[in-house]
């Protein structure tokens, strides 16, 4: 399960880079993609056209060599190819059946998973030495150091205001999915001050198109310290996991024993008894329930001393201090497996469960919940597995 949401979570990335290049072509065409899988498939038609030589190959053939896929997508997609250019006839006259493949969209597809995998990182270390060589060479003249200035200025001036209207306008899960854009930024950074100091030092007539390059620099520093903080903080807070990128935690799970592992998860609860899902499924369900509305401010507090309409923290706090209260009846603590055999079906007991757990969490009561070792398992309750434990009042 974990490797095929791996897989998944790299076609959506994959996905979302190429909605970003080909959204205004596909949009004319009438093809925009929407699922991974015609990504996919038009990978396999250039596939195809690889293997088939120079003698290229007609719409029927592209459907045998890719009859992975059903045969009306492989014919919408090599249509599709062939509006955009990416695919033409073999020769130009108007009864040729036989089609060659440009190695360009071939090239653009491998960009853009590289794209998807380091948010671009790599291709824009690779931009800045470049920029560096170019205007370091013997040969080069001012003209070319102010146009390398002005593109790094232009690229950096793109990273900050997109970070900062993240930052500002974005649900953190979509900050998060954005987190690429302030990764390696110190090195970024410091490659392209490189390119300042190179260009400074032999040109110093272009002191005012590299003025706009540090300013550049130092709005891309700010925009990233302000999604660092945001991400840290809502990681703190509401100990959303899916904060950190997926590569930490696989470095973590590896490095980390089993104590350390198990206390990532302590006061977290899983549905175990639930029925499995696919990974198509979960996604869908994540991306429907993120929040799609704008970050806004609070209304001004009326200066009158009449009382103020109750919050809707105040109203989800009773609500939980209500429900612990009745789960307790008026006892210092209960059994999880009572509380799991009273409701009497899994459905209802992972509601209560669910609350119990948000009361133990919530900072302002004064409740616990302890999970045990042991497990009862009986078949012929409600629900036959269920964990042994404690819900019980604290004093702070």
């Amino acid at each position: 399960m974990d490797a095929t949401l791996l897989d998944a979570e790299a076609e959506a990335a994959v996905l979302r880079v190429y909605r970003q290049v080909f959204a205004v072509l596909a949009r004319e065409a009438g093809a925009m993609i929407v699922d991974p899988e015609l990504l996919d498939a038009d990978q396999a038609i250039l596939d195809a056209f690889a293997e088939a030589g120079s003698d290229g190959l007609t719409v029927e053939q592209a459907t045998l060599a890719c009859r992975g896929y059903p045969h009306d997508v492989i014919v919408r997609r090599f249509e599709v190819l062939r509006q955009y250019g990416a695919i033409t006839k073999l020769v130009d006259r108007p009864n040729e059946l036989r089609h060659r493949a440009a190695f360009a969209p071939y090239v653009m597809l491998m960009f853009l998973k590289r794209m998807s995998v380091q948010g671009g990182q790599a291709e824009l270390h690779q931009l800045l030495t470049l920029e560096a060589h170019s205007v370091s060479d013997p040969k080069a003249v001012a003209e070319q150091g102010q146009a390398s200035i002005q593109r790094l200025t232009k690229v950096f001036r793109l990273l900050g205001n997109e970070l900062s209207i993240l930052v500002s306008t974005s649900t953190t899960a979509q900050l998060r999915e954005n987190a690429q854009l302030a990764w390696g930024n110190e090195r970024l950074i410091e490659q392209a001050e490189k390119v300042h100091r190179i260009v400074l030092e032999r040109w110093p007539g272009l002191h005012q198109v590299c003025t706009q390059l540090r300013m550049s620099l130092a709005a891309y520093a700010d925009a990233v310290q302000l999604a660092a903080g945001r991400l840290v903080e809502r990681a703190g807070t509401t100990r959303a996991l899916g904060l950190l990128p997926i590569e930490t935690w696989l470095t973590f799970t590896r490095s980390s024993d089993t104590d350390v592992l198990a206390g990532v998860l302590d006061g977290l609860l899983f549905d175990a008894a639930a029925p499995d899902f696919s990974p198509e499924g979960m996604l869908e369900a994540v991306e429907s329930g993120r929040r799609t509305g704008t970050a806004r401010m609070a209304p001004p507090r009326p200066s009158s001393e009449t009382d103020a309409p109750e919050s809707a923290a105040a109203t989800d706090r009773e609500d939980l201090r209500a429900q612990a209260e009745r789960i307790l009846a008026g006892q210092s603590s209960v059994s999880i497996v009572d509380v799991v055999d009273d409701a009497g079906d899994w459905v209802t007991a992972r509601r209560v469960l669910a609350e119990l757990t948000a009361a133990h969490l919530h900072d302002e009561l004064d409740y616990e919940l302890v999970w045990g070792d042991g497990m009862r398992i009986d078949p012929a309750a409600g629900t036959p597995w269920a964990t042994e434990g404690s819900f019980r009042r604290v004093t702070r």
